[in-house]
């Protein structure tokens, strides 16, 4: 019963997951592909594991019959994907200290009503979408790298019944 529960409980959230970090790698490498140019190891590492993940989470989710039979294989294929979750991260590790945001002074406003007249400064708001959308698969990373050891353990104890 808990087996049941905690499986299907972390599959949906690393399919949850894996999807955004999916396709926001493959806009870089997509990027990359029509500059001509090789995409950068990091990038490249974390977008195949985790295209090989979701199909995986997919697979034994859908088959969750087998699955439940066959816990041991599940729990050595999800081991397997944990660490490769964590070389992925180990990889990208450059982005953690990265600031994607920053806040820059621009012109100053100015509202006038007749006599009256009031300046101020203005601020802009700077995001940095590549910075930001790798954060997000760096962050996702990590939790997939909790999600896939939770699940692993979790089948591993459920291989003997």
């Amino acid at each position: 019963m808990f087996f049941a529960m905690f499986f299907v409980c972390f599959r949906i959230l690393q399919i949850v997951t894996l999807i955004p970090t999916m396709g926001m790698l493959a806009w870089f490498v997509d990027g990359f592909v029509k500059q001509n140019a090789l995409t950068p190891d990091s990038i490249l590492i974390l977008f195949i594991v985790s295209v090989l993940a979701l199909a995986w989470a997919i697979f034994t989710l859908f088959s969750y019959h087998r699955s439940s039979t066959n816990a041991h294989f599940v729990a050595f294929v999800d081991a397997l994907f944990f660490g490769a979750f964590i070389a992925a991260v180990y990889f990208l590790r450059y982005v953690r200290n990265t600031d994607c945001v920053s806040i820059r002074r621009s012109d100053d406003w100015d509202l006038s009503a007749g006599d009256v007249r009031v300046i101020g400064p203005s601020y802009d708001l700077v995001n940095n979408k590549p910075c930001s959308m790798l954060k997000a698969c760096w962050a996702f990373g990590i939790m997939n790298i909790i999600f896939f050891a939770i699940t692993s353990v979790v089948a591993f104890m459920h291989g003997g019944h």
